[in-house]
Order: structure tokens, then sequence, then C-alpha cells
């Protein structure tokens, strides 16, 4: 039992957006086990899990899950192992479009340690729920039968996967001076910068702060994919954005870093039928899109941050007035006084000599996602800008 104290809060140290896996033949599960390493960025006294369905169909029915300590990403201490309840209940059905938070587990955590969560469907499960994710924080194993008890995964049973399955949040009952940043937006956020900002916040430099990673790869602020060809990209911005920030216990500061898929994915439908010229935003709307967010996270009370968009030519749907629209949305962006800071991406990755190409070491290969070394630079301006005093953060 944690009693609850007028000094302490839940506070996310972790967590993912639901989106939609690639629908193929395969999409369901049966007598499956994930598990998933989750770093820890507080002490606490308990540990709390929400699993979410948002972009299921149908309702799935989460048999048995576990927390416990970690010995690494496939190990974990089973004399440490937490049975997790859900009203009492052990399994609990998750809806089609919602999410179920779990009874508070009463285990002891320390900052810098690492969780090992396990969850196990015993029957079919429609496996639409999930988000590819990427980063040196982000891991996760499958393994067939039910596994959630075995300190080491079964080799021959189990595989690797980048796909983040329903386990949307976990939250650590912790000192009310802790607080979440929201790292949102697509898939440059969906990979590793927001794991980078979550070690820097390790080094001390903004030690009562985690880095909470809702984003999903393809998704745009004004528009989705209604067709089962680009289902996987997501949903628009109204229908989301609402959803993750609302779903981040503790939550104190907002990053967005959005925009740039509105900018290259259409292409005209004679070329690509779902990618109509139609879907390409003036700036005026894109800036307006952004402007709903910023609105709806100060009704929040929260503190809000937003990341310049990152230069792209080379990538394949490259154009001059594509460069311009991104430019007018990166102008809004440092001129605003809307936000409490802002993270210039843009200016820390970009070639000096040619801006509107990332710089030399900078580029993934694609010209439009950055290299591991462009997204630690990134979580290092993240988190120079979120340290400085209040007063500093709009110079």
């Amino acid at each position: 039992m944690i009693a609850p104290t007028a000094n302490k809060k839940w506070v996310s140290v972790w967590g993912n957006a639901m989106s939609v896996t690639e629908r193929t033949a395969a999409t369901y599960g049966r007598d499956i086990t994930f598990r998933y390493p989750v770093p820890v960025a507080f002490d606490g006294d308990g540990v709390r899990l929400t699993f979410d369905n948002f972009c299921g169909t149908r309702d799935v029915f989460l048999t048995c899950a576990y927390v416990a300590r970690a010995v690494g990403d496939e190990q974990m201490r089973g004399f440490t192992a937490c049975p997790v309840t859900f009203g009492g209940e052990q399994g609990v059905s998750v809806p089609a479009g919602g999410s179920v938070v779990s009874d508070p587990v009463s285990l002891s955590v320390r900052r810098g340690e690492l969780l090992s969560v396990s969850f196990y469907f015993a029957d079919y499960v429609e496996l639409r729920s999930g988000v590819v994710f990427k980063g040196p924080l982000s891991r996760g194993n499958y393994s067939f039968g039910n596994c959630v008890l075995d300190e080491h995964l079964p080799i021959e049973r189990t595989r690797n996967t980048d796909v983040c399955y329903f386990l949307s949040d976990v939250s650590v009952y912790t000192d009310g001076a802790n607080g979440a940043v929201i790292c949102y937006g697509d898939s440059i956020t969906a990979q590793s910068w927001p794991d980078y900002l979550a070690l820097e916040f390790a080094k001390d430099r903004v030690s009562n702060r985690s880095a909470v990673r809702k984003a999903a790869s393809g998704t745009r602020v004004l528009r989705q994919y209604d067709c089962a060809t680009y289902q996987s990209y997501g949903l628009k911005g109204s229908i989301r954005f609402p959803h993750e920030i609302e779903a981040v216990n503790g939550a104190v500061a907002v990053i967005i870093q959005q925009g740039i898929n509105d900018i290259i994915h259409p292409v005209g439908s004679t070329e690509n039928p779902f990618r109509p010229w139609s879907d390409l935003p003036t700036a005026e709307e894109l800036i307006g899109g952004l402007q709903s967010y910023i609105a709806f996270v100060r009704e929040k009370g929260l503190q809000v941050y937003m990341g310049t968009l990152l230069p792209v030519e080379g990538w394949r749907t490259y154009a001059p007035f594509r460069e311009e629209l991104r430019s007018a949305v990166n102008d809004f962006i440092r001129d605003t006084d809307l936000l409490d800071g802002v993270i210039d991406f843009d200016k820390v990755v970009r070639d000096p000599l040619r801006p509107t190409r990332l710089g030399r070491g900078y580029d993934s290969g694609d010209h439009l996602h950055p290299s591991e070394a462009a997204y630690r630079i990134m979580a290092q301006e993240a988190a120079r800008v979120l340290a400085k005093p209040k007063k500093m953060q709009l110079s």
C-alpha cells in the first residue's frame, strides 16, 4: 500500500505514443510475452503502468504483467518481481481506443537503475497499438509463451523488437519537485534525441526532470492518412496531441518538434492518390496548427518549447518551394513570444556553408533523419535551453 503524502506525486519516467503498427497478415499474436527495460529518472516509493490501445479496433485482454528490477535488456531479478494489478485483478481488458492504469505497485526505486516490465497475452491479441522507437534507452523483446517470471528470456523463443506495444507510460511516486518533459513529434523524435536528452538529465544538468517520448513516425500536424497503405503514419495533431499530452503524469513542459512531414509528403494525386497537393499547407495554416498546440499546452498550465524544423535538401521530394515553407515556419518559431524557449535544432545540425542541408556527419544517409551524432547534439541543445533561468529562456 502506498500512502499519499502532500509533497509527493506521480511522475512519468518513461513513455511512448501509441500509433498504428504496420498492418500485415501477422498483426495478431497469441501466447506471447513482451519485456521492456525502463530507465528510472527519480527515487520513488512506487510504480504505476499505463497500457494504451488508442489505435486498436478490438479490445485486448492482458493476462498478466510484472515489474521487477532489471539486470539488462532481457534479464530481470526474479526475487524483486511484483505483480501488476488493475482494480485488484491481475488480468484486464484494454478497450479499443482506450487505456487502463494499473494499481500502484509498492516497489522502491532509485534514480539511475533499470526496471523490467513484462506482460503476457494468452489469447489472440490485435497488435495494432504500438510505435516504432529507437535510441540508446529504447529496446524491447518478445518471447513465445508465458515468460513474465523468467529471469532470463529463453533464447530459442525470444527476439528483439523495435516496436513498443501497448505500454505507453511508466510512472514513479516521487518527490513533488520532480517533473516530466514531454518530447512530442514525428519520426525524428521517435528516434534518438529524447533518449539522449534523458541521459543529459542524468548528468545533473537538469536533475529533477525526466524525458518522456510521445512521437510516431510519419505523423503530421494538419493531416492524416485514412487508408491501409499509410495507416501506420498515424493520426493528425488535433486528435493525437491532446491524447499524448494528457497521458503524461507530472508533466511540467512540452517540447514540440513537428511539421516537416506536412511539408514533404504531398506529391500530387497523379503520382500518388493518397498524397494530393491539397494536403500541402500554406505557411499560415501550418503555423496555425502549431499555435493550437501552444494554446492547448498553456491551458494545461505547462511550459512549452518548440524545436525548429531540420534541413531536408537531398530528400527525394525536396524542392525550393518546400524550403521556403520550412523557413517560414522556422521564422515563426524563432520570433514568436508565445513560447518559453526555442530549441534551434536546425541551427546546430545544418551545414554552415549550405544551410538547406544537414551538416557533415549529421545526416543518417536519407537527407531527412539525423545521424546519432546529430541526435546527441540536439539533446545537448535541448538540455542547454531547458537549464536556462526562466527569465532568460526567451532571449
